[in-house]
């Protein structure tokens, strides 16, 4: 996603006024990038987002809806081929921050704040080196449970208050990182770990 001139476009997501309009000034000072929106929060301006479709989105975790903090995926299933950089001054639940290809202190100085962007683009060409991908987030456990119980992704976007097209995306990440493709053999997975019992599994095995 590198343009010509300016290249990576960046959306900044923090509560505080001082802390955005610093680090703006900080980002801009490099030909590298070009901050085009900053925000207060996600909540009112997703649209706004999703139509800028930036490089990069610098976000304080805390602005983000408490119940959706761990699922960014989903909040921005809008946009395409972005870096999820999270900006941290206060204690964030290492769980919330494993969805972030990289974190910025706000203690970081230019040089750094530029170089951890720069990693968060090539980052997005090799996901599976990042924080430990390998494991299955809350969400993809929950899907695979619910396709170990012989659920179809409309049932399973249904339960879980999702897109169909979420679904799809877990199922694939479920698959990368699992190396299983099919649903028997995600099942029989799902069962040696202990995800669920096998007294659950309604003969849904292919």
């Amino acid at each position: 996603m590198q343009n010509n001139n300016k290249s990576y476009k960046i959306v900044i997501i923090e509560p505080s006024m001082i802390i955005s309009t610093g680090l703006k000034k900080l980002i801009e000072t490099r030909n590298e990038f070009e901050v085009v929106a900053v925000v207060a929060d996600c909540f009112h301006c997703l649209e706004r987002i999703n139509h800028l479709n930036p490089d990069i989105i610098v976000i304080n975790p805390s602005a983000v809806e408490l119940k959706k903090r761990q699922h960014l995926e989903e909040l921005f299933e809008g946009v395409k081929d972005t870096a999820f950089v999270a900006l941290v001054y206060q204690y964030i639940d290492p769980d919330i921050l494993k969805q972030y290809h990289t974190t910025i202190d706000i203690a970081d100085d230019g040089d750094k704040i530029t170089q951890k962007l720069l990693h968060s683009i090539d980052a997005l060409s090799t996901p599976a080196d990042l924080l430990d991908k390998n494991e299955l987030s809350e969400r993809e456990k929950e899907i695979l449970i619910s396709l170990a119980k012989g659920k179809i992704n409309k049932e399973i976007a249904d339960l879980h208050h999702i897109s169909v097209h979420t679904v799809i995306t877990h199922r694939k990440n479920i698959i990368r990182k699992t190396g299983i493709k099919s649903v028997s053999g995600l099942t029989v997975y799902a069962i040696l770990n202990n995800l669920i019992d096998i007294n659950e599994v309604e003969g849904c095995f292919d």
